[in-house]
């Protein structure tokens, strides 16, 4: 293993924020697979969920002049805050989408071919039941769960990754997964994982 693999996240960003490439692509290999997950859980969609996963370390990189990071600190708490926004901006423009396609005259549409693996499909048929169950949820309700329950980030990470204190997040959580209870009691909170 290289030494830059094995430096903590903020060594590593504090050497991104100075340019150095090899830096935030460690970062980058570190963190992509839960970003990605973290993206999946909350469209559904591999495709999707890798574009923005895409977006999620453009941004990133993007800000990466302006982002501190705490000593001992994660970036993955901010990484899926900021996964959370562009999710956020995300639906908002598929939304415009859906409405300006509404006005236009409906034609005679046929199947969607695929290339992509039986797995891959049947996860995003699972995953997509599991949403319409959360789509009653508010949309902290949402983010609260696809924070601690699928990407496993304890309360004080996802605080930060939420921006609100750590009570807050405990109460929001315990709330989301009482009525997740009652309007999914079968909807399995740990599904879709990309391995």
């Amino acid at each position: 293993m290289r030494v830059i693999e094995a430096a903590p996240d903020r060594q590593l960003w504090a050497q991104t924020r100075h340019g150095d490439p090899e830096a935030f692509a460690a970062l980058y290999e570190r963190h992509v697979d839960a970003v990605l997950n973290h993206c999946f859980r909350r469209t559904g969609s591999w495709q999707v969920a890798e574009d923005l996963t895409s977006s999620v370390f453009l941004e990133t990189w993007r800000r990466r002049h302006v982002l501190e990071v705490d000593a001992g600190s994660s970036m993955l708490p901010w990484l899926l805050g900021t996964a959370n926004n562009v999710i956020r901006h995300q639906m908002r423009s598929l939304l415009r989408h859906r409405r300006a396609l509404s006005r236009l005259p409906h034609g005679v549409t046929g199947p969607d071919p695929s290339d992509e693996a039986v797995g891959r499909i049947d996860a995003e048929a699972r995953m997509r039941r599991v949403l319409g169950a959360m789509k009653d949820l508010t949309m902290v309700e949402q983010e609260v769960i696809a924070l601690c329950v699928w990407a496993g980030l304890g309360y004080a990470d996802a605080a930060v990754a939420m921006g609100v204190p750590i009570g807050t997040v405990r109460s929001r959580l315990a709330r989301a997964r009482e009525r997740l209870r009652v309007l999914a009691p079968d909807a399995p909170p740990g599904m879709g994982s990309h391995d």
